[in-house]
C-alpha cells in the first residue's frame, strides 16, 4: 500500500512539474508580451494565382462563358462575353478570392442582357410606383406626380 501511495505521489509530482514547464514555455497573452507583427502571407506567384482563379470559375456557372484570363504582378485580367449580367460580377469576386490583388475586368455584357436588364428596372420602377393599399389589379398606370 505505501508503494502504491508512493507510485501515485510521483506521478501527480511529475505532471504538475511538466505542466508548470508547459506554462513557462507558452507566450504571455497579457499587457506584458511583446507583441510580433503578424506574419505577412506567402507570397503567390501568379502563375498559382491564374490556376486558382481558373479554378473557381470552373467550379462555378460562369465556367460556361469561358473566360480568359491572365494574372501579370498579381493583378487579374478578365476577358470575354456574357449573356448574364451577373457573371461579369462574379467573376471579379473569384479573382479576388483567388489570390488576385486587384481585377481589371473586361468583359462585355451582350445586346440581349442589356435589354433584359433595362425591362427588369423599368419593371421594377412601375412597381415601386403602386401604392400598398391599392390592389395590383386595379393600378394599370403609375400615377401622376403631384408638385
Amino acid at each position: 500500500m505505501r508503494t502504491d501511495r508512493l507510485g501515485v505521489v510521483l506521478l501527480v509530482l511529475a505532471l504538475s512539474l511538466s505542466t508548470a514547464a508547459g506554462l513557462r514555455a507558452a507566450p504571455q497573452t497579457g499587457s506584458g508580451a511583446a507583441k510580433q507583427p503578424p506574419k505577412a502571407p506567402a507570397q503567390r506567384s501568379d502563375a498559382e494565382i491564374e490556376a486558382a482563379i481558373r479554378a473557381k470559375f470552373a467550379a462555378s456557372k460562369i465556367n460556361e462563358d469561358k473566360f480568359q484570363v491572365r494574372v501579370q504582378g498579381g493583378v487579374a485580367n478578365i476577358e470575354g462575353r456574357t449573356d448574364v449580367i451577373q457573371h461579369k460580377g462574379v467573376a471579379t469576386r473569384l479573382a479576388k478570392t483567388g489570390g488576385a490583388k486587384s481585377v481589371n475586368n473586361k468583359i462585355q455584357i451582350g445586346d440581349a442582357a442589356r435589354a433584359k436588364a433595362a425591362a427588369q428596372l423599368q419593371k421594377g420602377r412601375v412597381r415601386a410606383q403602386v401604392k400598398r393599399s391599392e390592389p395590383r389589379s386595379q393600378v394599370s398606370t403609375p400615377a401622376p406626380k403631384r408638385n
